[in-house]
């Protein structure tokens, strides 16, 4: 179903957005290519979102029907993976995508329909700062890389808070600042040139320049993004050459979600936000160790320097949602990642090796990982685990170095819970 609605947040800015948009749909996708691969990632990965955002007790469960918003949806990517988790979940979810572009919702309109999976997305093209309110309230809302284009960010943030309900949250995607070095100099230097407003000729004069600059260039020695060599016309253009474009530190991030009455529940990859995965020396973690989560998330955003983007959820800040504990009763599953392959790695080496743009991170794990690694089906409890060893070690023994290797594998997003039925 579609329909559009002719609103906008605020003209002139809106205006130049939508206008780059219908000429360069962002990210460039071909509907064909659903019949060979599901783009999928952070937010809306639906185990995540369980896990972190409803205490991983799953709304959609006994059949109960969801309602879910795709806030500024553009090419599908977001809207895709969750129209397709949910059928294969045989979950009743109705969806809501919103996007300004036409040309962007044509492009993840027809890879709806390749999938077959139309009977329960709603197609509105018109801003969503306006219209989210009268489409909610929702259980579940996913706004991907598109807050930081807004001409106000947090009527935006606020605007989604209100279409909320009450126990409901928020994936969220905002650029960081600090990975992105050299992109918003890009930004400036078209400005002082006086560059066109927008189409081909903007994007001829940005290819010029970008092929001018020398190797001292920060962009040019930035080797974290990437979608200006790898994204074609559109990704060239959405990353150096957007005139409406914002990014977030981490202390940004947290003022912007309480100002909208929010709370931030979890980063994703939770390891980047620890400074233990930058420095192992003592006598720095233990100062780092007594300061609050939100300086420590922010400490680490300094010492990593490579982190381009923040990816998050969100509740109402009255909501006390947390996320399940590794208690005997909880159920550990894996995520992205193959188990008996995994537990194969980590009895070989006794760690894993995960990387994170660019940067490698090595984690021991507890001696007894490989054999509770083997033993977890997504279905039996911690305990259940615990029982199926023979002989049984202390029980206080197997409890910590469960707790310990959960942390790690929860950490890098591998692994979560859920309450046992």
């Amino acid at each position: 179903m579609s329909e559009k609605i002719d609103k906008a947040d605020d003209p002139e800015t809106s205006d130049k957005t939508r206008a780059q948009y219908e000429s360069f749909p962002y990210p460039a996708r071909d509907a064909k290519d659903e019949d060979k691969r599901l783009v999928v990632g952070s937010p809306g990965n639906w185990d995540e979102v369980v896990h972190f955002v409803f205490g991983g007790r799953d709304p959609s469960a006994k059949n109960k029907k969801i309602r879910i918003l795709v806030a500024g949806g553009g090419t599908g990517d977001g809207l895709v993976m969750l129209a397709q988790q949910a059928r294969d979940r045989k979950v009743k979810a109705e969806i809501v995508y919103i996007d300004l572009s036409t040309a962007s919702r044509e492009i993840a309109e027809a890879r709806i329909k390749r999938r077959g999976l139309e009977k329960n997305v709603s197609f509105v093209t018109g801003s969503f700062v306006d219209l989210a309110g009268e489409y909610g309230p929702f259980d579940y809302i996913d706004c991907c890389g598109v807050l930081h284009h807004l001409p106000d960010p947090d009527a935006g943030l606020k605007a989604l808070a209100d279409a909320l309900k009450p126990k409901g949250g928020m994936g969220l995607m905002v650029y960081g600042e600090l990975g992105r070095t050299g992109v918003y100099h890009m930004q400036e230097m078209m400005e002082r040139l006086s560059a066109e407003a927008g189409g081909s000729k903007r994007l001829a004069l940005g290819k010029a320049l970008y092929d001018a600059l020398p190797g001292t260039n920060w962009l040019r020695r930035n080797p974290f993004v990437g979608d200006h060599v790898h994204g074609g016309d559109a990704g060239f253009y959405d990353l150096l050459l957007h005139q409406q474009d914002r990014a977030y530190r981490v202390d940004e991030v947290f003022d912007f979600v309480e100002k909208a009455g929010l709370r931030l529940l979890q980063f994703i990859e939770p390891m980047r936000y620890d400074p233990t995965t930058y420095c192992s020396r003592h006598d720095v973690l233990e100062k780092a160790a007594h300061v609050p989560f939100r300086q420590r998330a922010a400490l680490a955003e300094l010492m990593a320097g490579n982190i381009t983007k923040h990816t998050f959820y969100v509740t109402k800040a009255g909501n006390k949602v947390k996320p399940p504990m590794p208690d005997r009763d909880a159920v550990p599953f894996f995520v992205r990642v193959d188990g008996v392959s995994l537990a194969r790695s980590v009895a070989k080496t006794g760690h894993i090796k995960i990387t994170f743009t660019g940067l490698s991170v090595t984690r021991n794990l507890p001696p007894a990982s490989p054999a509770i690694l083997t033993r977890i089906d997504g279905k039996r409890t911690v305990g259940e685990i615990y029982d199926l060893f023979d002989p049984k070690p202390e029980k206080y023994e197997f409890d910590a170095q469960f707790a310990v290797m959960f942390a790690v594998l929860n950490a890098a997003n591998l692994m979560y819970l859920h309450p046992a039925n």
